[in-house]
C-alpha cells in the first residue's frame, strides 16, 4: 500500500505503575492504519490491545502512566507530544472511540440527547436545537426506531444493542477520520453482533473512515478487517493481511488462535485450545515471550528475543526458527 498512513504507532511502549515499580504494559509496539481501511488488533485478554488503543488518545491516567519510548504520528504530529487543549480538538472530533461497555461508558444521569449532543455542541459548535436535531438524525443513522422519543431516554431504559448503538452514534457524530472501535460486540448476543458489525462496516463506507477493531474473535476479523495485527504479552508477534494471515499463520500463537476458532461443522469437544496464559506484565520471561506454551519452541527461543521478521509483501512475524525451518510452506 503506497499510500501514507492514516496513523502509526512506532516502537510504542507504555507502562504502569505499580507497587513494585514501573511495569511495562506494551513493549515496542508497531502498527499502521490507512485512509479508508480497518485494521483488526487480535489477542487474548491481557495482549495489550486496549492499552494500546487507549494510548493513541492518552487515556491512561497521567499520573500512574509513562510513554517510555515511541511516537504516534497522525496528521504529521505526534499526538504523545500534543498540547491538551490540541489534543481535545482531536478526541471526538477527528478520531473517536466507542468503549467495550456501553453501560458503563454512558452516563446514566444524562439522556441520550444530551450524551449525542454534547461533541457536536463541542466540535461543532451547533446551537442546542441544532445539535438536538442532528442528534435525532444520528439515532436514525444507527438504526434505532423511533428516533424522536427515544433520544430523551436514560441509558438504563435502552437494550444492550441500543446502548451500543447509541454509543456508535457519539462516537460518529463529528464524522471523524479514525474509528477505535474497542470489543464493540463482546456483551452483544451473536444476533446482535452480527447487527453492530454490519451497521459499522455500513457507516464505515458511508462517512470514508478508517476504523480500528480491536477483538479477540477472529472470526470477526475474517468478515470485517483488510489488516490485521497480533498481539501476545504486550508485543506484536505477527502483522499481515487478512488473507494471508488466514492462509499461512507463521507465529504459532497466530496458529493456536486460528485452530481455536469454532467450526460449525466440527464438535463442540473438539475445539482445539492453547495451554496456559497470558504471562502477568510483571513476570521477566527470557527468550520469547510465546515460549512456556508453544509446542514449537527451540532451545534460541528460551534466550534469544526474537525480532519481527519481513516474510515479504506486507508480511511480519516473531519467530526465527520456525520460518527459518521452512515450516510454513
Amino acid at each position: 500500500m503506497a499510500e501514507q498512513p492514516l496513523l502509526s504507532v512506532e516502537n510504542l511502549t507504555v507502562q504502569f505503575r505499580s507497587d513494585i515499580g514501573w511495569v511495562t504494559a506494551i513493549d515496542g509496539v508497531d502498527f499502521a492504519v490507512h485512509p479508508g481501511e480497518c485494521l483488526g488488533i487480535v489477542g487474548e485478554s491481557g495482549s495489550g490491545k486496549s492499552v494500546s488503543a487507549l494510548s493513541i488518545l492518552r487515556l491512561h491516567s497521567p499520573a500512574n502512566t509513562r510513554y517510555a519510548s515511541g511516537a504516534i504520528h497522525y496528521g504529521g504530529r505526534d499526538l504523545l507530544t500534543l498540547p491538551q487543549r490540541r489534543l481535545r480538538q482531536i478526541r471526538g472530533g477527528e478520531i473517536a472511540m466507542i468503549f467495550q461497555d456501553p453501560m458503563s461508558s454512558l452516563n446514566p444521569v444524562l439522556t441520550i440527547a444530551d450524551q449525542i449532543m454534547e461533541p457536536l455542541r463541542q466540535h461543532q459548535g451547533l446551537s442546542a436545537r441544532a445539535a438536538r436535531r442532528q442528534a435525532i438524525a444520528l439515532l436514525d443513522m444507527v438504526r434505532i426506531s423511533d428516533a424522536s422519543r427515544r433520544i430523551d431516554d436514560y441509558p438504563h431504559r435502552l437494550s444492550g444493542g441500543m446502548r451500543q448503538r447509541v454509543m456508535i452514534a457519539i462516537a460518529v457524530a463529528c464524522r471523524p477520520k479514525l474509528l477505535i472501535a474497542d470489543e464493540p460486540t463482546t456483551a452483544l448476543d451473536v444476533t446482535i453482533q452480527s447487527q453492530i458489525l454490519t451497521l459499522l462496516r455500513d457507516l464505515q463506507r458511508e462517512i470514508g473512515m478508517s476504523v480500528i477493531l480491536i477483538t479477540h474473535d477472529l472470526g470477526v476479523v475474517a468478515e470485517f478487517a483488510q489488516r490485521v495485527v497480533v498481539m501476545y504479552a504486550g508485543r506484536v508477534v505477527e502483522s499481515a493481511s487478512v488473507a494471508a494471515l488466514f492462509a499461512r499463520p507463521m507465529h504459532p500463537y497466530t496458529e493456536g488462535l486460528i485452530q481455536a476458532v469454532p467450526d460449525p461443522d466440527e464438535d463442540v469437544h473438539r475445539l482445539a485450545m492453547i495451554p496456559g496464559n497470558i504471562p502477568d506484565p510483571s513476570t521477566q520471561i527470557a527468550g520469547c515471550r510465546f515460549n512456556p506454551r508453544c509446542r514449537h519452541a527451540v532451545r534460541s527461543c528460551l534466550a534469544e528475543t526474537p525480532a519481527l521478521i519481513d516474510a515479504g509483501a506486507g508480511h511480519f512475524a516473531r519467530c526465527p526458527p520456525r520460518i527459518a525451518a521452512g515450516r510454513i510452506a
